[in-house]
């Protein structure tokens, strides 16, 4: 099972500060226990949302929004997406993170829907597209 493992932002990732040497250092190990493991897809930080935008859909109308956003811990300040064999796995890969903020942080792990999952409503033909796509990606990707 893939699952997207989101850092939740706090009042410093918001502000700009910057991790410490010593938690790069840490996060590296991590990600290379992750990657060895055979489980690491992606992984990547994000800026403060005051640098990002938000559109706001109501029917054909878009807003847009300049950052930053609150609540700061309704934000996501990075990412991993891993592929686990259960839950209780990534669970546990999670449990051997480092911290990943000064003082206190959360973590929260959601499973990524399979083809499988949308049952009839994928017909053959959105499936021979999502196929396409995902080859084209890799396609890219090996460039």
């Amino acid at each position: 099972m893939k699952v997207m493992v989101f850092v939740k932002a706090t009042q410093d990732s918001e502000t700009g500060v910057m991790p410490s040497e010593q938690l790069l250092t840490e996060m590296g190990q991590y990600n290379e226990e992750l990657a060895r493991a055979g489980i690491l897809l992606a992984a990547e930080g994000f800026h403060p949302s005051s640098k990002g935008v938000r559109v706001h859909f109501s029917g054909t109308d878009r807003t847009v929004t300049q950052g930053p956003f609150t609540p700061a811990q309704e934000l996501v300040a990075g990412y991993w997406l891993w592929q686990v064999n259960s839950m209780s796995e990534a669970v546990a890969w999670v449990k051997r993170c480092p911290n990943p903020m000064p003082g206190d942080s959360e973590i929260e792990i959601r499973p990524v829907f399979e083809a499988e999952d949308f049952g009839e409503v994928l017909t053959p033909a959105l499936r021979e597209q999502e196929d396409r796509i995902r080859a084209q990606l890799e396609t890219q990707q090996q460039q």
